[in-house]
């Protein structure tokens, strides 16, 4: 009986489908880019910063078996978490977490305090400085950049919050994040690219021309070379 023999076009169609099948695997499971796209983040994140997040890390297990198995860890305090925006759940943010389940946060005069201690955070950034009280009457004393809480974080919920404590939709806006929303931890920024508005666009050959040698131009000169394979702390 002769040998079966694979045709070479079966065999590179076979290797094409199981690339895409590991690709959407790690895409779906392990890991997802993520670009930043507003200065909420700042300045531990900047808009242009591309990110890899590990969507393993934090990913639900179902038994003791599958956690002593499986590299899963819990989500902690100044994580750098990407998740699904819980008012609009097709977009996704990125924020820290501040406050844990069973927690109880609140923010006096632009400190955060969590169960009654303030919380020693390096990475926070203000872009205004607290209002004094005889500004109380220009700036309400119920700005929640300013002043919040305290609130106690729901079981299987988390408090988070921007970086750049003035410019942030976070928790203070919209409440708690459910665990369910989470979709991950960000791990390195892989690339980073100051992006700027574009010039005004000509038109024919040589325009094209030139605009492909402006890309490459721009990629050289605007790329954060410095933040390439930064590790997000």
């Amino acid at each position: 009986m002769p040998e079966f023999k694979k045709s070479t076009l079966r065999e590179y169609f076979e290797s094409i489908v199981i690339a895409v099948i590991l690709a959407l695997f790690i895409r779906t499971f392990v890991v997802q880019a993520f670009k930043i796209p507003t200065g909420s983040m700042e300045e531990n994140l900047l808009i242009g910063d591309h990110l890899l997040v590990n969507k393993f890390v934090l990913g639900p297990t179902e038994s003791r078996l599958e956690r002593a198995l499986l590299p899963v860890t819990t989500i902690k305090r100044d994580d750098v978490i990407v998740f699904k925006y819980p008012e609009e759940p097709d977009r996704d943010f990125i924020k820290r977490v501040i406050g844990l389940p069973g927690e109880t946060v609140e923010v006096r005069e632009k400190k955060v305090y969590v169960n009654g201690r303030a919380l020693d955070e390096p990475y926070a950034h203000y872009l205004q400085p607290v209002a004094t009280p005889s500004q109380f009457h220009e700036v309400t004393s119920f700005d929640v950049r300013d002043r919040y809480g305290p609130v106690t974080v729901p079981p299987n919920q988390y408090f988070v919050m921007g970086d750049n404590r003035d410019n942030s939709q976070d928790s203070r806006y919209w409440g708690f994040l459910p665990r369910e929303y989470v979709k991950g931890k960000a791990l390195v920024i892989y690339w980073s690219y100051e992006a700027e508005r574009e010039d005004y666009q000509e038109e024919g050959a040589g325009a094209t021309l030139r605009g492909l040698a402006s890309v490459f131009v721009h990629f050289l000169t605007r790329t954060r070379w410095e933040r390439m394979l930064h590790q997000i702390r």
